[in-house]
């Protein structure tokens, strides 16, 4: 009853809570550090590119 899966290593888990870490720290602070110097135009572009090549990776 108990099939779930799992990290077969440490390193399997450090490199995947390190990934996800940097990929939240790129899209949340690189947009509100760019948003705030004035380029919301180019927020609003980045952040369709994400959506647009984010969700066929999922």
């Amino acid at each position: 009853m108990n099939n779930r899966e799992h990290f077969s290593s440490k390193l399997g888990i450090i490199a995947a809570v390190t990934g996800s870490a940097i990929g939240l720290g790129n899209i949340w602070k690189f947009s509100y550090m760019v948003g705030k110097h004035g380029g919301d135009t180019f927020i609003v572009v980045y952040l369709l590119a994400i959506i647009l090549m984010g969700f066929p990776l999922f």
